[in-house]
């Protein structure tokens, strides 16, 4: 994995003020494709601890530093988290993040020219029906042609499980 600072040209990344919501992350310098830009660091908490500190705001909107890795290991960016927490959610992002040894890091999907805010589409699982008011609760802000509206996905459906048919003993 790449370090998220070059040696001769200072940081590749900077937190400023955001075209897409409020503080974002842009690159310093040229980034390419499958390049690791940063982890994603914070405390590691439960999914009680997640409930207790991040409430769903039911008549207003929503924010969360929380980025969820497994069952009850959650990393709190808003608690002893670094620059990887100011990364905005776009439905059209430039970047995506992977899992490594209950680590996250975010990555280049795309070649980045110097300037660009860094982005990612942040996925959160809604947990319920995506409505209009649900929408309102989570929004999006990122201007994507295909913007969805909204940062949450769709909470898969459990799989269902399939009876096998007994074979027949001839």
């Amino acid at each position: 994995m790449r370090s998220s600072k070059t040696n001769s040209k200072g940081p590749r990344i900077a937190v400023r003020s955001s075209g897409i919501h409020g503080r974002g992350v842009f690159a310093r310098r040229a980034i390419r494709e499958d390049e690791t830009v940063c982890e994603y660091k914070g405390e590691i908490i439960s999914e009680a601890e997640v409930a207790r500190r991040y409430p769903e705001n039911m008549n207003g909107l929503n924010h969360t530093f929380i980025f969820g890795v497994a069952h009850n290991h959650n990393i709190d960016g808003g608690s002893k988290g670094n620059i990887a927490r100011w990364i905005n959610h776009s439905c059209e992002p430039n970047c995506d993040t992977y899992e490594e040894d209950k680590r996250m890091f975010v990555r280049a999907a795309r070649d980045i020219r110097p300037g660009e805010e860094l982005s990612y589409d942040y996925c959160i699982e809604a947990g319920e029906r995506i409505t209009k008011a649900v929408k309102a609760r989570w929004p999006c802000w990122c201007g994507a042609k295909k913007c969805r509206g909204t940062v949450l996905v769709p909470t898969p459906k459990p799989k269902k499980k399939t009876r096998k048919k007994a074979k027949k003993k001839t």
